[in-house]
């Protein structure tokens, strides 16, 4: 066994890293050997001796994220496998292909616990990397992370700098704030241009959401182009209007963007002008969206709802709940019969049955007829471990919103 500190667990609470659950709770640890600074590499080892882990530690309710399940050296020889490992598995899904990135060049690299790398977000935005640490420990690793992707990059992708954008996923503890978020390596403006499926949009690496963008919605995004041709669309909580732009693309007579953020409609609006002129079938509002709802009366065909985490933990899952089934009933009952609904949460404490759940009650209040299309996950360079369910943090559902109840 290493000579790292030790998290001895309580008897019995090793079941969970037996199924190779990445994350162990705060209340299985019955004593620490030794003492862990934050983002340090601990063992966890079982009540009776039996080393488990190794992982990063936290004093958190999430007490360690899980590393490795083999006793192994955490060294850069581990990190360099593990991001190998991810790059490989976007490489066969065609990513890096020529052909493809003359379409769409921003994509996933790294996504945590679905590649092994607990706590690391690494995403590419035609040649500019943005890494985003959810834990002190992959922060810490922020420069070692630089000098590898650069050397595994190099020859497989256009590589132009590597922008840190962890101020708001880091514990507030750390005092990280937006302006300490920066280049690691290379320099680039602050804005920057990308394609996805031939639409450019211009990214605002230091203010935008995310690591820039909604990357995972690539996928559900092209479904609405394909769906959109001659149809009235309303894209809700639109940032800066990615589903617009799919829909425009894929032909739709009219677009409407509704967020209440005056920023990014106005990034919205240049999107929608960078590729279609002043003169597109578009209108950007700024506006609270459920107050937006309460005035549209089946004027459109497709309405998406892509709303911010109303529940961010487990504690507000009932309000969060309560303010999904409010803005998609009111959406179903603004749709004209036979209009279509892509709905979301993003939170990852609402479960897919939950959601479903709550699409049902939404239908129900409505009083309308609803029949499921399909589910909407998020895109295929967003992978998800078998062993760590939690990672399916994006729930979505594609409604057809038929006739009022008979």
């Amino acid at each position: 066994m290493n000579d790292r500190v030790r998290l001895i667990l309580q008897a019995g609470k090793e079941k969970s890293l037996m199924r190779r659950h990445p994350w162990l709770f705060s209340g299985a640890v019955k004593r620490i050997v030794g003492s862990p600074q934050e983002g340090d590499v601990v063992d966890i080892v079982a009540a009776d001796g039996t080393w488990l882990a190794a992982a990063h530690y936290q004093p958190d309710s999430i007490v360690a994220k899980v590393l490795s399940f083999n006793d192994v050296n955490i060294d850069e020889a581990f990190w360099r496998r593990r991001l190998e490992s991810a790059l490989a598995y976007r490489e066969r899904l065609g990513l890096f292909n020529a052909d493809n990135l003359q379409h769409t060049n921003v994509f996933r690299l790294v996504n945590g616990e679905g590649d092994f790398l607990p706590g690391l977000i690494v995403d590419y935005y035609n040649g500019v990397v943005v890494l985003q640490a959810h834990s002190v420990g992959m922060h810490r690793l922020f420069h070692v992370f630089s000098e590898l992707i650069v050397s595994l990059l190099q020859g497989r992708l256009p590589l132009h700098s590597i922008f840190d954008k962890s101020s708001a996923t880091l514990p507030e503890r750390e005092g990280l704030t937006p302006s300490q978020d920066g280049y690691l390596w290379g320099q680039e403006p602050e804005e920057w241009e990308i394609c996805e499926a031939d639409n450019k949009m211009l990214i605002n690496f230091f203010e935008g959401q995310k690591t820039g963008f909604f990357v995972d919605q690539r996928e559900n995004r092209q479904l609405l182009g394909s769906l959109s041709a001659g149809r009235r669309v309303l894209n809700c909580f639109g940032y800066t209007g990615g589903f617009s732009l799919a829909a425009l693309r894929g032909g739709a007579s009219y677009v409407e963007t509704v967020d209440i953020s005056k920023k990014a409609i106005a990034l919205c609006d240049r999107n929608v002008a960078l590729n279609y002129g002043d003169g597109a079938p578009h209108r950007g509002v700024v506006d609270d969206v459920l107050r937006y709802l309460d005035e549209v009366d089946n004027t459109f065909d497709i309405i998406v709802l892509d709303p911010p985490a109303f529940a961010k933990n487990h504690y507000a899952l009932q309000r969060g709940l309560k303010g999904y089934r409010k803005i998609n009933q009111r959406a179903m009952e603004a749709l004209r019969p036979g209009g279509m609904l892509f709905t979301f949460s993003c939170s990852q404490a609402v479960s897919v049955d939950d959601f479903q759940t709550m699409a049902f009650t939404a239908a129900a209040n409505a009083g309308r007829e609803v029949r499921v299309v399909r589910r909407l996950p998020h895109a295929v360079d967003h992978p998800v471990s078998i062993f760590h369910p939690e990672g399916e943090y994006l729930k979505g559902l594609l409604l057809e919103v038929g006739d009022k109840m008979q």
